[in-house]
């Protein structure tokens, strides 16, 4: 099914019909190019395309411990669509980058896609996020399986989108889900620029698109152990460091071995474990999941992990809770700074009056951690000047500062 087909009614049209299944690509299912001379040829067919190009990359996030592309998928008119096998050709596309450069790239949420995209040597310069373009423009939902069922009156095969994609060789039917995600991107591009438009956002959203396209990688957790599901179930440090060395034991297995930590240890076990402080490997191994075959051969590793931390001086032990260079928690405002407390219910409200206002979700007007810190330590003299180089500073572009600068210095004098 061509993805250009009638859709007549897919978004306003007073009688809507059953979404079309789309489920072939219109062109064929392309070969997977796996060789270099495969990869110069495609570059030399989508440097002479024209218009956006479609771009999406499949990783293997539930399996494996890097976040690595297994795939690379492209479209661009003149040039149909590639889908390109990174593993074979050494994790190295940049000879597609000259090829790539200059046209503007069209990703749904490209913030997930970026980072592993880069370390094949792929770039954008130009950028169009048609999930961040959904949520400006005050969709529902905005997954791209919905966006497309919506705007283009067409569904999108579901179930294979977690799936193990460093398995080789590929099945087809997860080729033909991979190609036809990118076949309707540029289409999707197009009715969401419309769409902005003619709301008066399209200014807005090439300054998030922007955002997105130059963002730094995210910076290190201080201590990404906390991150351990079901660690709220752990209220003493003994136990606490037992978390934190069973963690970095996974940790490194798990690197070492690039399985996901989850499949190596899953945290419902390094939980129990801290917990029991079990006193012998024998004891451990006795434990639900430890003693299970592929855990039985890693009993000594384990006990060695929980052992260390059973050693540990009072002052190594880590803290009760998490390190926080912010405000406290929310619920805790009222009674350590009632003002506070009484600026953020201020500005929250008033947030959420413009996200009425424009149809847009309250965190894409103003990350919520942005407007906590200001709620809590406000600008010295709270003026409409300052109020927006703070906002500045905490990276809220200039849309942004627009529509929300004067309403917080309204909140913020008023309860200071």
């Amino acid at each position: 099914m061509n993805a250009s087909a009638d859709r007549t009614g897919a978004v306003t049209g007073e009688h809507v019909n059953e979404p079309v299944p789309l489920l072939r690509p219109a062109d064929g299912l392309p070969s997977v190019v796996a060789d270099r001379a495969e990869l110069a040829r495609t570059a030399a067919e989508f440097a002479a395309g024209d218009g956006p190009i479609a771009v999406d990359a499949e990783r293997a996030s539930g399996f494996r411990y890097s976040q690595r592309a297994y795939l690379v998928q492209l479209r661009r008119a003149g040039a149909g669509s590639a889908l390109i096998d990174p593993i074979p050709l050494g994790s190295d596309l940049s000879e597609l980058a000259p090829a790539l450069t200059g046209p503007e790239w069209v990703l749904h949420a490209a913030s997930q896609d970026l980072a592993c995209l880069a370390e094949v040597g792929l770039t954008p310069t130009r950028l169009f996020d048609t999930e961040l373009a959904g949520r400006l423009v005050g969709l529902p939902r905005v997954g791209l399986g919905p966006m497309v069922e919506q705007l283009l009156g067409l569904s999108l095969e579901k179930g294979h989108g977690a799936a193990d994609w460093s398995r080789r060789p590929l099945p087809e039917d997860w080729l033909i889900y991979a190609a036809l995600d990118v076949e309707v991107l540029i289409e999707l591009r197009n009715v969401l620029a419309e769409m902005l438009a003619e709301q008066g956002k399209l200014e807005w959203a090439e300054q998030e698109f922007e955002a997105v396209r130059t963002a730094p990688p995210p910076a290190p957790r201080a201590e990404p152990w906390r991150r351990t599901s079901g660690i709220h179930k752990v209220r003493k440090p003994r136990p606490l460091a037992g978390v934190r060395s069973l963690w970095e034991a996974r940790d490194k297995l798990a690197a070492e071995r690039d399985i996901a930590p989850g499949r190596v240890l899953p945290d419902a076990a390094i939980v129990d474990a801290a917990i029991a402080a079990p006193d012998s490997p024998q004891a451990l191994a006795a434990m639900p999941v430890f003693r299970g075959r592929s855990q039985r051969r890693l009993t000594h590793y384990w006990y060695a992990a929980l052992s260390a931390a059973a050693r540990l001086s009072p002052d190594e032990l880590p803290r009760s809770s998490a390190p926080n260079d912010g405000p406290p928690p929310v619920a805790r405002w009222a009674d350590r700074d009632p003002e506070a407390a009484a600026r953020l219910s201020a500005a929250r409200s008033a947030i959420a009056r413009v996200s009425e206002q424009w149809s847009i979700p309250v965190e894409n007007l103003l990350q919520p951690d942005l407007l906590r810190r200001i709620c809590w330590s406000p600008p010295p003299d709270g003026s409409g000047e300052t109020v927006a180089e703070a906002l500045r500073s905490g990276g809220a572009r200039p849309w942004q500062i627009e529509l929300t600068a004067p309403l917080l210095e309204q909140a913020l004098n008023a309860h200071s």
